[in-house]
């Protein structure tokens, strides 16, 4: 159980990480830019929900093959969240 526990933080911790970044862009920038970092903040939030339900299924025929899935998503979703946080 110690992996998920490390994959349930690693979740927690990027994704406030991405957050955190939008919310000093949106310090930084104009206030009428400040819709796009929210929705930016909507997608984050999505995605880690989405994240951990997946981690909380307990049905799982392959664990292993399950949470290293969950682990590639993680960075591919992180990566897409930077990379969209990037361009505001």
């Amino acid at each position: 159980m110690a992996s998920v526990q490390n994959l349930k933080k690693d979740v927690n911790y990027v994704i406030s990480d991405i957050i955190e970044e939008c919310y000093i862009w949106q310090l930084i920038h104009e206030e009428n830019q400040s819709e796009k970092a929210e929705k930016l903040i909507d997608e984050a939030i999505e995605v880690f929900d989405d994240l951990i339900a997946r981690i909380n299924t307990k049905k799982v025929e392959n664990k292993k093959l399950h949470f290293k899935a969950i682990n590639q998503d993680l960075e591919t979703k992180a990566s897409d969240l930077i990379n969209k946080l990037a361009k505001l």
